[in-house]
Formats: structure tokens, sequence, C-alpha cells
């Protein structure tokens, strides 16, 4: 919204300072998206906030230009958009908010903040609200909130307690989880642990990155994507899995050969298993008990550990200000946001637009970083009533539905 004019913005951030997933900071990880999926580039590559014009102003784009590889590391990445955020007088940062109202006199909402600095109170009005609170942990269903401090976004502060355990136990087995084992296993010799990494799925499977797949990255799929029914969107999600939850082909790799090349002790002290679903989790004294399903065989079977890393990823949960305007926002029957296509939630259709919650709505290109420009460009978009950001059409070489003038006659509708 930088450059956006006739507009004014406040952002409300609760932290002190920006950070990007700071428990996983794990020196030597990359994105899974290139360099062009920044805060910008998308949406517009001339903008002042670009990668490469970070590179530029920090004297190393030569730098960037001869290690010849487009993938960030996440630290790097974090570098970035806190120098991107340095730059923006808007945001506003150690603002908690506490509660949402809507005030039918003045026809705006009100958004009541506490200044986490000073500890006093403070009240916002705005014509439009933009939320873009992230998702939570998600932990299994049998498992105590009590275990959060083990899930993978707080991997980092907890490294050096986990490494004093004898038995470690990763359960998760998408990106993150395959970090952490990587992480911890190149570490095993210096401190002794025993090392497990169970996973419900069928396989360590790798994140697919064809190109032609990629196609389903884009906005000409989001577009064909949320024309789709319910039923029809969530069979189409869970063929798409490998999309969104695979591991780096290259991270995989690198697992197996740090393996190959553990000597024959270190080796039999790590261990890994498929299709193992989790359906206990009790605490034993210091020590924790795990039951697990095998997903072929039916077996059930008991499992102790000193300590466990949840890569289990992340889920939405609608923040408990947004009670104090339930009655002017779209909800399903399950109480999710009815987002529209633009995510916009609001009885109006163009007041109030929720990031970050439109998995089931709009799919695998809700959380998808390189799409980020595309989504604040929609919503953008809507707020200004006019086309502030172009929005890329046609950039697929596939077609998802079949068009009449390309020699297809439709029949009938089923």
């Amino acid at each position: 919204m930088a450059p956006v004019e006739n507009l004014t913005a406040v952002f409300l951030e609760r932290k002190s300072a920006f950070s990007w997933h700071d428990g996983m900071m794990i020196p030597g990880t990359t994105l899974q998206n290139n360099f062009m999926a920044d805060l910008v580039t998308l949406a517009d590559p001339t903008s002042p906030f670009t990668y490469l014009n970070y590179c530029k102003q920090h004297g190393k784009i030569y730098r960037y230009y001869f290690r010849e590889n487009f993938y960030l590391t996440r630290q790097e990445y974090n570098r970035y958009c806190q120098w991107a955020a340095s730059q923006l007088d808007s945001v506003h940062y150690e603002r908690k908010v506490t509660a949402l109202a809507y005030d039918d006199a003045d026809q705006c909402y009100v958004a009541t903040v506490t200044d986490l600095r000073n500890q006093c109170q403070l009240q916002y009005r705005a014509r439009r609200l933009v939320v873009g609170i992230g998702s939570v942990p998600s932990l299994p269903a049998c498992v105590g909130e009590d275990y959060l401090s083990a899930h993978t976004g707080q991997y980092l502060r907890q490294k050096a307690r986990l490494q004093k355990a004898r038995r470690i136990t990763v359960i998760g087995s998408g990106q993150s989880g395959a970090e952490i084992y990587y992480d911890l296993l190149q570490d095993m010799e210096q401190h002794d642990y025993e090392l497990y990494w169970i996973t419900r799925s069928s396989r360590f499977f790798q994140m697919e990155t064809g190109k032609l797949t990629l196609e389903l990255i884009t906005p000409d799929y989001a577009e064909h994507f949320y024309q789709l029914d319910e039923q029809q969107k969530h069979k189409t999600l869970q063929d798409q899995v490998s999309i969104f939850n695979g591991i780096n082909t290259s991270l995989i790799e690198q697992i197996y050969d740090e393996l190959d090349e553990k000597s024959p002790d270190s080796a039999s002290r790590t261990h890994l298993y498929t299709n193992m679903a989790l359906t206990q989790c009790s605490r034993r004294g210091s020590d924790t008990e795990l039951v697990f399903d095998h997903c072929q065989t039916g077996k059930r079977y008991r499992f102790m550990t000193d300590e466990i890393v949840f890569a289990t990823g992340y889920c939405y949960r609608i923040p408990d200000f947004m009670q104090g305007i339930a009655d002017r926002l779209h909800l399903t029957s399950q109480g999710r946001y009815r987002l529209a296509q633009d995510y916009a939630a609001d009885i109006n259709g163009d007041e109030v637009y929720i990031q970050n919650a439109g998995f089931d709505s709009h799919g695998l290109t809700n959380p998808d970083l390189g799409l980020n420009c595309f989504r604040n460009a929609r919503i953008i978009n809507a707020i200004m009533k006019r086309q502030v950001y172009a929005i890329d059409t046609g950039t697929t070489f596939q077609a998802f539905t079949p068009q009449e003038n390309n020699q297809f006659a439709q029949l009938s509708d089923q």
C-alpha cells in the first residue's frame, strides 16, 4: 500500500519488531520459493521494496549475481523483510488489538488497542479492515496445549534443552520436520542422543516442482479453484498434498547422504518410520508416552521418548477480538469465514478482508509465499475500487477448463 494515493493506512503489530518464523531460522535452510516471491516483485517489479533493490542498497547485488542461486536462506529473507518494514512509518509495533466494534452512527469500525509499551488503551477508527493475523501451531488432537513449546515454531529456543535428552522424536514429515531432523542428525555425535523421525504419511515424499505442476500456483488457477464446489475443493486439496506439503528434493538428498556417511554406531541410533498415526500422548514423569496406530497393519504400538518436536503444521483460528463484529461477517456452518473471491468476509462484501484464512475456499494458492503479491493486489484493488495493481491472466500453458473457442462444445452439466 506504500505508493497508493488517496489511502490512509495504519498497521497494528503486537510484536516489538518484525520477525519471520524466528524459531525456525536454522542456518542454511532456504525458502521453497525463489527470490521473485519477495514482498512486491510479482505485483510491481519497479517497486523500491524488491529483493534486488535490497541487494543493491546493501552493496551485494554482484555477490548475489555471482552466486547463481535463486533460493534465499530463511535468515536472508528475514533480513530483507526487516529492511522493508523499517521504511514504513505506518507500522505501529507493540499494539495489541483487544476488541473490534462497529459504530453505526459514524459507519466505521472501531479497534480497541493496548499499547504494550506504555500499557494504555487506544482507539483506531477505519472504514475498511484487513485482518492479517497469522496461523497458530497445530498439534494432533490427542496432544494438549502444554506441548505448544514442543512445536517447530519454538525449535531454536528449545534446541539446547532438546540436545541434553537421551531420545528425541520428531513427528511430522513436511519441510519443517525434515529441516529439524537434518539439523539434529548432524549433531548426534556431539550430544550422544537417539533420534527418531515418525510420520503418519505413507512415505517421506518430495515436493512436486514440475513446471506444469507449478502452474497450479498462479492467478489463473486461483480463479479456477475458487469456482469449484465445496466437495470438489476438498477432494482436490487432498490430491495436491505433495505440492504444498512436500520436502525439497535437495534436502531429502542431504538427509540420505548424511545417514549413509554416519558411522555404524551413529546410524544405529537414528530411526525413520512411516504410516504411524499418533493416537495418544501423555506424560510419564520426565518422559512422554506415545501410542501409535500403524495405518496399514492396524497394529498399535507404545513408544517412550524424552523429548518431542511436533512438525505438524499450522492452522487458522479466528481471533477472539472478531467477536465484536461477528454479526457483520459471513461465516460457514463450521464457523469459518465465507470469503469472497477478493477475500472480503463481511455482509456488505467490501469492508472486512481476511488474509491467511482461505485455504478451504481458495486452495493451495492461499498459503503460497509466491502468491502473496497476487492476494494483496486483489485486496488493495477491492478497497480502492479500481485497478491499482494489474492482475496477471493467461499465465499458464494449460487450461483448467475447456473453452468452446478451442473446439470444445459443452454437452451438459453433471
